[in-house]
């Protein structure tokens, strides 16, 4: 068994499960903030550099599971682990976000799909499918840069 400890918490419009856009097509726009708790904040260092992140979050308030349900936008069962569905074995949400800047503890985003206080287990870079334009790999691309600049230099 192991236990997680929440990193942080969502900042978002979303009260209630209703407010959320749900189902193909859904647009997930919405303007919010992920706040790191104080003591995870040097964890931040260079975030702002990625263009888009994976928030890995809990369905903190869903209770129970089901195996097979019918999402929004079909009339046929499915199973969960097919689905976005809240009612999950392992209540884990995970979610794409728009970095938008930081300030402190707090990375402004763009995406959000979770309620206000959503506990928040852990945030890391998105790195795949993102058009090429778009994509933005922080501090990893420097990185890469000044390894090939030794491997050059080595020849």
């Amino acid at each position: 068994m192991f236990t997680m400890k929440p990193v942080g918490v969502i900042h978002s419009p979303y009260s209630d499960t209703s407010q959320i856009p749900k189902g193909c097509g859904a647009k997930h726009a919405a303007v919010g903030a992920i706040e790191i708790h104080p003591e995870f904040e040097p964890g931040l260092m260079d975030i702002e550099g990625f263009s888009h992140l994976f928030v890995i979050w809990v369905f903190d308030r869903s209770e129970g599971f089901e195996l097979l349900g019918k999402p929004p936008t079909d009339d046929r069962p499915h199973g969960v682990f097919a689905t976005r569905s809240p009612r999950r074995p392992n209540p884990i949400g995970l979610t794409v976000v728009e970095v938008l800047g930081r300030e402190g503890r707090f990375v402004n985003v763009r995406g959000v799909d979770m309620l206000e206080g959503t506990p928040i287990l852990d945030i890391k870079p998105y790195l795949s499918s993102v058009p090429a334009e778009e994509l933005r790999r922080g501090w990893l691309d420097e990185a890469e840069t000044r390894r090939k600049r030794a491997e050059a230099q080595q020849q």
